[in-house]
């Protein structure tokens, strides 16, 4: 099993920046691939941010150049620093791991940590 934990969310004015973390605990050995999806009521969970073990990063396109993600292998912590916010990013934000059984994916969410976006 793995857990991850989120957390950095809160109440932002448009403009400004956050940085949400994600740590991650327990089995994570085979984890490929550490991202994150937001959603806001009404509307479906949507990718945002993703990265490789490789390193390699993909991003929602409406979010590039705004939104980086990193991770600290050292910490086994992945990260998101959001710049420019906008109403818009407003949402709950998930961590998300995800390791391949075979051609099967195998996702572990975290509890989500709330960013809200003031105008």
């Amino acid at each position: 099993q793995v857990q991850l934990v989120e957390s950095g969310g809160g109440l932002v004015q448009a403009g400004g920046s956050l940085r949400l973390s994600c740590a991650m605990s327990g089995d994570i050995s085979s984890i490929n691939t550490m991202g994150w999806y937001r959603q806001v009521p009404g509307k479906q969970r949507e990718f945002v941010a993703s990265i490789l073990s490789s390193g390699n990063r993909n991003y929602l396109d409406s979010v590039k150049g705004r939104f980086t993600i990193s991770r600290d292998n050292a910490k086994n912590t992945v990260y998101l620093q959001i710049a420019t916010l906008k109403a818009e990013d407003t949402g709950v934000y998930y961590c998300n791991a995800r390791r391949w059984f075979g051609s099967v994916p195998i996702d572990y969410w975290g509890q989500g940590t709330q960013v809200t976006v003031s105008s």
